[in-house]
């Protein structure tokens, strides 16, 4: 191109501003290869991790032949599967070390509040129990009386049900015994309590609220912890199958969709494990 100011030859061509940035096809090609490897149960013949790249397998091998140079994946001399390399591996612990649940977590909450229309929280598992670490309230919602800093019950909140379920994924109390006795006596000195089906007052029925939330995999409370208060809590994992992070929704039950698969719970659930996959986690 001519600059028409100094009449010199300019190398660089005019940004398009209307499309998107010019890349290097092989490359995004190639890489349908490693992503087949990454989401496989194991290492894979050519012909089979040809056919789930939608490549020939001479295409394939040649992508491969080069990734093989790079240490981004091996090839098993007995069997002649490939698999993942250490500079896959180097790249993802690398990538997993420099995650921030929390941080990525806060990024995302204002999408789902244009979606749910209702107060959201983030909580960690603290000293203390789970612990509200970020709140955004919706301005079109109800106020509710939480606090940053405030620790959760673990059996009338649903962040505490969540974390406790997860926390106990073989069903043994041991590691949060202490606490869950202690609210237990709190909720066995209340009267209706013991006549609500929705609040434990036993160790069996304690078990039993944590292996719901279990299979639902996600926690719900209706009117236990705060008057008039519905909330819903899904559970974000990292690589490791640990629960990092809790996503609390929070509203008054006048106007919150308190129904499993309802408008607050389906783009609850659906941010969490977006959430959990960013984050490493592969559903076993």
């Amino acid at each position: 191109m001519i600059d028409s100011r100094s009449g010199l030859q300019n190398d660089e061509p005019a940004a398009p501003h209307d499309k998107e940035r010019a890349g290097i096809q092989s490359v995004e090609v190639g890489f349908a290869l490693l992503d087949v490897l990454a989401r496989a149960a194991g290492p894979l013949m050519l012909r089979d991790l040809a056919a789930a790249a939608d490549m020939s397998a001479a295409k394939a091998h040649r992508y491969l032949v080069s990734f093989q140079r790079l240490g981004l994946v091996m090839q098993d001399a007995g069997t002649t599967r490939y698999d993942l390399g250490p500079a896959a591996l180097k790249l993802g612990l690398a990538s997993l070390s420099r995650l921030d649940a929390v941080q990525m977590g806060r990024e995302r909450l204002p999408g789902l509040l244009e979606q749910v229309g209702h107060t959201l929280a983030l909580a960690v598992w603290g000293n203390h129990g789970p612990t509200i670490v970020h709140w955004q309230e919706s301005p079109l919602a109800s106020p509710v009386n939480l606090r940053l800093g405030d620790v959760m019950p673990l059996l009338t909140s649903a962040t505490g049900r969540c974390f406790a379920a997860h926390l106990t994924p073989d069903r043994t109390l041991d590691k949060i015994a202490p606490m869950v006795q202690d609210e237990l006596r709190r909720l066995q000195a209340i009267p209706h309590a013991q006549c609500r089906a929705d609040l434990p007052t036993t160790l069996a029925q304690v078990e039993a609220l944590f292996d719901d939330v279990r299979q639902r995999g996600m926690a719900r409370v209706v009117d236990t912890l705060l008057p008039g208060v519905v909330g819903f809590c899904a559970p974000v994992f990292d690589s490791d199958g640990r629960m990092v992070l809790g996503v609390v929704a929070l509203g008054s039950a006048a106007t919150f969709d308190a129904e499993w698969e309802g408008t607050v719970e389906v783009p609850l659930r659906a941010m969490a494990n977006r959430l959990s996959s960013d984050l490493g986690y592969t559903r076993r």
